[in-house]
């Protein structure tokens, strides 16, 4: 792939935890380009690696060895207070767990990478953010005033209000009934429609199939690739390598 069209790459990435016989390589030598203004999911079995694959490639973790490409940033050569200015200004991260503060209202969390980030963030461009996600009228309510699907918009809202590259989302429907997850698949479609990149890690076929391309770990490595593929597709495959 031309380095221009890229916007992550993974060149023989290792990441170990622990040692000796116990130890886990939850990457092992991984080498993979992600497009830019493409979806890819991630898939594998509960321990294939899916998760580290995420946190090295978004900068929350370091490798061991091998080399991790934001378009032509290598992370490596970081240190820790670039990394984490880079993480602000480039990258959006949604968690399974939503990761809202409860104490602020959903405009304020909304508003929070930008402040972190020295801005001072206009309250209309906050309402907009919000409004992208169909909660316009929820900017004044707390975490604990909205539903699981509505809080994982506003986590979405959050990481999409600095306009990053590359989006990352770990289980991002994990938590989320049929309809709420809908909502949140149909948002991360209409983010690529933008030029942005997403990468997700998932353990549901219907989540993955709704991405361009679908990965597929085991032990720590790539096994497989699906592009365009249908649910029972992604669904044997997974279940083969489970097997």
């Amino acid at each position: 792939m031309n380095p221009e069209e890229t916007a992550v790459a993974l060149r023989g990435v290792h990441r170990t935890y622990g040692a000796g016989p116990t130890a886990v390589h939850a990457a092992d030598g991984i080498d993979i380009d992600f497009a830019r203004g493409t979806w890819t999911a991630v898939m594998g079995p509960s321990g294939s690696g899916k998760s580290t694959l995420l946190h090295c490639a978004a900068g929350l973790e370091r490798v061991d060895s091998g080399q991790v490409l934001l378009g032509d940033t290598d992370l490596g050569t970081l240190t820790d207070d670039q990394l984490a200015e880079l993480r602000r200004m480039r990258i959006g991260f949604v968690f399974q767990s939503f990761n809202l503060v409860g104490s602020l209202t959903a405009e304020q969390n909304v508003a929070l990478p930008l402040r972190l980030a020295g801005r001072r963030p206009g309250r209309a461009e906050i309402r907009a953010a919000l409004q992208a996600v169909g909660l316009g009228e929820r900017a004044g309510h707390k975490p604990s005033q909205l539903s699981g699907g509505q809080q994982q918009r506003v986590a979405i809202a959050r990481a999409m209000v600095t306009r990053p590259e590359v989006l990352f989302a770990d289980e991002p429907t994990g938590a989320l009934d049929t309809s709420a997850a809908r909502t949140v698949l149909d948002l991360l479609r209409e983010t690529t429609g933008h030029g942005q990149t997403i990468i997700m890690v998932t353990h549901d076929p219907a989540a993955a199939a709704r991405a361009d391309a679908v990965v597929f770990l085991r032990d720590g490595r790539i096994v497989d690739r699906l592009a365009g593929a249908g649910v029972r597709e992604v669904a044997d495959r997974l279940v083969a390598l489970e097997a």
